[in-house]
């Protein structure tokens, strides 16, 4: 069993759902980014999403924008990010470890060895939100690569997929759906789409694989709401990297603010 199934499996038993927080790896810096990634874990995260660092986040906001910058700033490049994977994988064993990330940064070392260099620091799924869900379907690169190497193709549902799209989604994604509450760039200036309800009950129809919400979730309620509408967790991206933006000059603060905040959304994970 994969660790998104066991972990889903493991949450379902306790009627409690996700808490996925993101992350750049390498933000602040590479030494320090470890350290972010284990406070994150200690503090409750069920998984993992982290991003390597890219120069141009065309989907990000501002906030995730000036994470990659700084990564970048400090000398952070994929093969040191994927060291740090391979860091909390050997610390955390049993925490599933997504990547999401730019298509570019991807063909760089071209698909088959970057799948290569997922399968040996520790990854469990990558999501490539600049490559049409059409190009992962069952016959492509993508998804012999992704097969070869056991890591997850996770594909993104917006909030007005039609039935061809979901049902090409149900089709070929693995491990997790990535559920947008709306559309847009990252960030929480702009507050979670309400309902997805409807987005929520079609997918169930197509498959067992578990949904989780994203983008603009950054309080304790968005996250119960999220799973009373039927998701199986939620993500949270800026709002981790602001409370990390915030504190640069103290690292211990910091990483006691990111166990803080993660522990109190986890616990909004509990199901009523």
């Amino acid at each position: 069993m994969s660790r998104y199934t066991n972990l889903f499996a493991n949450l379902k038993a306790k009627n409690e759902g996700a808490f996925v927080p993101f992350m750049t790896v390498g933000d602040p810096d590479v030494d320090t980014s470890f350290k972010v990634l284990s406070a994150l874990i200690e503090g409750g995260a069920d998984a993992l999403e982290l991003g390597i660092a890219f120069s141009d986040p065309g989907a990000d906001g501002p906030v995730i924008q000036r994470s990659d910058k700084r990564a970048l700033n400090a000398g952070a490049d994929t093969a040191k990010s994927f060291a740090v994977i391979k860091k909390v994988r050997d610390a955390y064993p049993d925490t599933p470890i997504g990547l999401l990330m730019y298509v570019n940064l991807v063909f760089a070392p071209g698909i088959d060895n970057f799948f290569k260099m997922c399968k040996e620091s520790g990854v469990d799924s990558v999501l490539i939100p600049d490559v049409p869900i059409q190009m992962m379907n069952v016959q492509s690169e993508w998804k012999d690569a992704a097969n070869k190497y056991g890591i997850d193709l996770v594909l993104i549902a917006p909030p007005n997929a039609d039935d061809e799209t979901l049902d090409a989604i149900a089709k070929t994604c693995q491990g997790y759906i990535y559920l947008l509450s709306r559309k847009g760039v990252t960030g929480t200036d702009k507050t979670a789409g309400m309902p997805i309800s409807h987005v929520i009950n079609e997918l169930k129809k197509k498959t067992d694989i578990p949904a989780l919400l994203g983008f603009g979730i950054s309080k304790p309620e968005q996250v119960h709401q999220a799973i009373a509408d039927g998701a199986d967790g939620a993500i949270s991206g800026s709002a981790i990297v602001e409370i990390l933006e915030k504190n640069l000059d103290n690292t211990d603060v910091m990483c006691q603010e990111l166990k803080n905040y993660v522990s109190a959304m986890k616990a909004a994970t509990k199901k009523d």
